[in-house]
């Protein structure tokens, strides 16, 4: 097709390619852009490279009908969306090299009144650092062009239907800005969009999150309390959520996923010495993760002392969180590692039902795991797991509450 793009995407992964085929289902132009030909080819066949529902219909037929387009490399627009992913170097520190060759790659395209958005979770002041690498780039831009933040806030298997629904934070360098930014997200977003400044957008996005781990880690916390106690967390918790005001979360084995086990440390990194509280919750997720699995060890250790063999162990869950294949960031996947670490000839049978196969770790039948084990350890509560007998026999260590 001939049709001018209105829109590039800049990066075509868990959030660019499902936006991307949002906005193509208007009856609007995408040119999708990623680095990788492969994603590119998968794309321009009209198939996806990424897991999740509905999606593969949205891109099949915004390709078929030619709204939908990728390349490696973007075309002029009138807007350029910027959503490739925000990694970190040493340290915790965030990166936002790729934020910055993604803006360069669209550089030279850019005209007066055209718009720029950052959807990728970055750093306090990072649309400011590309906004002046713009006008240093081309200063006839300065002022004439519309520059604004507006991160995405999806679950992760309802996507399609989010992205569409939810709120929106909308926050441009000035008010020229924002307003442009909201009249492009009103012709494809049906929930309120809410009007900010850049800064506040960022922050906004990272402290979302960071809210959400202290919580998580206060349960946690909580978890390891009890375990030295001799108290069932799971109960305390019902308990205590009986007052009107307290709303305390379920503890896991970690905090895991691209959002929640990461977002945190762009604020501790920018603010170490104000981020206190968010920096220990952190500490205290990765070391829930650590402590499941010397958890684990221990009880190895003793099942050998008792019956004088070694234990056959079943790992139960790899994903992130329950119900997902996304194994990003998992602490269960850390666990299932560490455990394996230190395995030595010991019998191990590790369960994912959302996954078929691993490039590391062979998986096995779910039932059948549990059959054979005399370890069971519950890492993430998949709805499969709760639907299982379990015999009296098994040495269980339920660390997500799959049997509160």
């Amino acid at each position: 097709m001939s049709n001018k793009p209105s829109v590039v995407m800049v990066g075509l992964g868990y959030i660019g390619l499902p936006t991307a085929a949002l906005i193509a289902q208007n009856k609007t132009y995408v040119h999708g852009v990623d680095i990788n030909p492969s994603v590119v080819e998968t794309i321009n066949q009209g198939k996806i490279h990424i897991v999740e529902p509905e999606l593969d219909i949205a891109v099949a037929k915004a390709v078929k009908e030619g709204y939908l387009k990728a390349a490696t490399t973007p075309v002029e627009a009138s807007a350029y969306l910027i959503v490739v992913p925000t990694p970190f170097k040493a340290k915790n520190e965030p990166d936002i090299s790729f934020v910055e060759s993604a803006t360069r790659a669209v550089l030279p395209l850019l005209k007066e009144d055209d718009l720029y958005i950052i959807e990728s979770t970055s750093p306090v002041g990072t649309t400011e650092k590309m906004m002046q690498l713009i006008f240093t780039e081309r200063p006839e831009l300065a002022g004439k062009i519309n520059i604004a933040y507006c991160p995405e806030r999806v679950l992760p298997g309802n996507v399609m239907y989010e992205l569409v629904h939810n709120d929106r934070v909308i926050g441009g360098v000035d008010e020229k800005s924002t307003e442009k930014a909201l009249a492009f997200y009103r012709e494809f977003i049906k929930g309120d969009l809410h009007r900010t400044n850049a800064r506040t957008a960022e922050m906004c996005k990272l402290v979302e999150n960071s809210s959400r781990d202290v919580q998580i880690a206060f349960a946690n916390e909580l978890s390891l309390i009890c375990d030295k106690a001799d108290i069932n967390v799971w109960d305390l918790i019902e308990l205590a959520n009986k007052h009107p005001r307290v709303n305390i979360l379920q503890p896991g084995c970690g905090v895991g996923g691209h959002c929640i086990a990461v977002d945190p440390y762009f604020i501790v990194a920018e603010y170490p010495m104000e981020s206190k509280i968010i920096g220990k919750a952190r500490e205290i997720n990765n070391y829930k993760s650590f402590w499941c699995a010397e958890k684990i060890q221990t009880a190895k250790l003793e099942f050998e002392l008792k019956h004088g063999h070694k234990p056959s162990i079943a790992l139960m869950g790899l994903a992130f969180k329950p119900n997902i294949d996304d194994l990003r960031e998992s602490p269960a996947k850390y666990i299932a590692q560490k455990v394996l670490q230190n395995a030595n000839n010991g019998e191990y049978y590790i369960v994912e039902p959302n996954i078929t196969e691993h490039n590391v770790f062979k998986i096995t039948e779910y039932k059948e795991a549990v059959e054979k084990a005399d370890i069971v350890a519950f890492l993430v509560a998949h709805d499969e797991f709760k639907t299982l007998e379990l015999p009296s026999d098994k040495v269980v260590l339920d660390f997500c509450g799959v049997f509160k």
